[in-house]
């Protein structure tokens, strides 16, 4: 038995295995995601007239004071940058996070004094604090509700039509009973944009 037929039989398993799990089974897992579920399977990716505006999967950073902000990003050097996904790992006594959280609180109080509101209910810790991933797309109802005042004070729209907007994109615990009920950021303040361009929406800013 010379060497070839020996590697014969490795070679054709190995040939077998590839075909199979290299293009057999992607193209039927890709094919049964594209027709069961292709919005997921692209990645639950949102678009605004004709431009891609970002993914309910991933949270986008944003500091104007007309929006809602999400969670703080961990990632670096940009925030929220999904390449670098990863905690801070930085320990409750580490100096470093001790100064990220009060530099957070700062901005939040801040934005909240330009605006001329003044709320001194505790911010809810999600809004100071950065998730494992670093990307988290959601905020508590706590935490979207506390911005609620800067918000409408911001747009013009009326305090109870912003805290009817994030009741209604207030999401429900998965299955009734998983995780914590949630608000997609992103998904909010495009229904906060739609209701700013809405004349009918907004009231004079007082």
């Amino acid at each position: 038995m010379n060497i070839l037929q020996t590697l014969r039989p490795a070679i054709v398993v190995f040939a077998f295995l590839t075909a199979v799990t290299g293009l057999a089974y992607p193209l039927v897992v890709t094919a049964i995601g594209q027709a069961a579920l292709s919005h997921t399977a692209d990645g639950s990716l949102i678009e605004r007239d004709g431009k891609m505006i970002g993914s309910t999967l991933i949270g986008q950073r944003s500091v104007d004071p007309k929006h809602f902000w999400g969670r703080p990003s961990a990632t670096g050097p940009q925030p929220d940058n999904a390449g670098a996904s990863s905690g801070s790992n930085l320990g409750p006594l580490n100096p470093a996070l001790v100064a990220a959280v009060k530099g957070r609180v700062d901005a939040l109080k801040a934005a909240d004094r330009e605006a001329g509101v003044a709320d001194d209910a505790p911010i809810p810790v999600d809004l100071v604090t950065a998730s494992a991933s670093g990307l988290d797309p959601h905020i508590s109802p706590a935490a979207a509700a506390w911005q609620a005042a800067r918000v409408a004070q911001t747009t013009g729209l009326s305090r109870e039509r912003v805290s009817a907007l994030v009741a209604a994109h207030t999401e429900a615990p998965q299955l009734g009973f998983l995780g914590m009920p949630r608000v997609n950021v992103l998904e909010l303040n495009i229904a906060l944009d739609a209701a700013v361009a809405t004349p009918s929406a907004r009231r004079s800013a007082r």
